[in-house]
């Protein structure tokens, strides 16, 4: 008998942190993968990757875009069609601190794209999952969401909201046999922060990260620091009181 293939979903799948997740689970065996995102043409090139590393595995590319609410409604729900096992919501962007401040349709983005986006994705799959009663939910944040800090209050902030959505999430699924999961990777080495990188910032490999989240997602843990080590980071931070922490230039 054919073992039955798990049906993962990826939002965002051209990110470097998702293609390296999407690589892990084709190599875990046979997966019916649909891969969403805004660029065809990159997507088209992930599958062809995905299909000569699993030649075995379904590969679907769905082209949308992210900031259309109409469209996010109509494309999860026909993708939705048929149960889906994991979804793995994974874009954003991360423009300069600077940029958001001087140009507010950049800020706009920032806050759209890492906030309200990844919100309306995980409301729409939420809506699938409970009427077939299971499936996982798993949304990246980042540690930057845990504190606002002038360095990058704009990006963190949209974190900080899909940490509250993905709260709400897991609360209103307690008890069912749908799983929220909430990561939050600290500075990861991918295209994203190549600027990061250029100012000697240190960066977890992609790989890692991946594996990492993989095992998160696999496992159901409801909310996940990748590395762990800034779980302990980040609390020292968050604890700090104001006069302490105003005085620090992060």
């Amino acid at each position: 008998m054919e073992e039955e293939r798990r049906r993962i979903v990826i939002v965002g799948a051209t990110s470097a942190i998702a293609e390296h997740c999407a690589r892990l689970w084709a190599r875990q065996g046979p997966v019916d993968l649909v891969l969403v995102g805004r660029d065809a043409e990159r997507l088209k090139r992930l599958a062809s990757d995905l299909e000569v590393r699993s030649s075995d595995s379904s590969i679907r590319i769905v082209p949308i875009d992210f900031l259309n609410s109409e469209a996010i409604s109509s494309t999860v729900e026909e993708i939705a069609k048929t149960p889906i096992d994991i979804v793995l919501i994974a874009h954003g962007m991360l423009p300069s601190q600077d940029a958001c401040q001087e140009d507010l349709l950049t800020c706009r983005e920032a806050l759209e794209v890492n906030g309200i986006s990844p919100a309306l994705f995980a409301e729409a799959f939420a809506g699938a999952m409970d009427e077939n009663r299971e499936g996982t939910i798993a949304l990246i944040g980042s540690v930057a969401g845990d504190r606002g800090r002038k360095s990058n209050y704009a990006y963190g902030s949209a974190k900080a909201m899909i940490e509250h959505y993905a709260q709400g999430l897991q609360h209103r699924f307690f008890g069912t046999k749908i799983k929220v999961v909430f990561i939050k990777p600290g500075p990861t080495d991918t295209p994203m922060t190549a600027r990061l990188k250029a100012e000697g910032v240190s960066l977890t490999p992609v790989v890692d990260a991946a594996r990492r989240i993989v095992d998160a997602i696999d496992k159901g843990r409801r909310t996940v620091y990748v590395p762990c080590y800034w779980s302990v980071i980040m609390r020292a931070l968050r604890c700090l009181p104001g006069f302490i922490f105003y005085r620090l230039n992060i």
